[in-house]
């Protein structure tokens, strides 16, 4: 059965790819978050762990913290997370303890994904908060701006 793709999802998906593409600019992995809630933006992050020298400044973490600031609670019910590629295992955890309603992601990732492809974290029935799953969305797009940032890494790396 083919999945009907959401027209909201994947205007906020475009939203988390321009997320990415400002994450590109900054020489990091581009990968690009936003959260929504009643039809909107709440928050909107990318990938800055080189910039801060942080493990943790993921565009998920970074998005999760701004929205926690914005709506002023550490629950996130009733908003989605876009993202451009599936969260990891640190990501997963966050999503779920922050009770977000739903993940929204691109790219697959086989290597570190904890959405599904590694783990599947956010729907562990152990844990006390399940948010609903998407994946695939403008899944093309997104996995493309990740494999060019790392082929063209690979090419300086070879030269240099």
């Amino acid at each position: 059965m083919v999945q009907e793709i959401d027209k909201l999802d994947v205007f906020f998906m475009r939203e988390a790819l321009k997320e990415a593409r400002k994450a590109l600019e900054l020489k990091e992995v581009p990968v690009g978050a936003v959260i929504a809630a009643e039809g909107g933006i709440v928050a909107a992050a990318h990938n800055l762990r080189e910039a801060l020298q942080d493990a943790t400044a993921h565009a998920e973490i970074l998005a999760i913290r701004m929205a926690c600031e914005v709506l002023g609670s550490w629950r996130l019910t009733g908003c989605t997370l876009y993202v451009t590629l599936e969260p990891c295992p640190m990501c997963a955890g966050a999503i779920v303890l922050s009770r977000l309603d739903r993940v929204v992601f691109g790219a697959s990732d086989p290597k570190a994904g904890a959405c599904g492809s590694l783990v599947n974290i956010p729907e562990d029935e152990r844990f006390n908060h399940r948010p609903k799953m998407s994946a695939g969305v403008l899944a093309e797009e997104c996995a493309g701006l990740l494999k060019d940032f790392f082929k063209q890494k690979r090419q300086k790396n070879i030269l240099t």
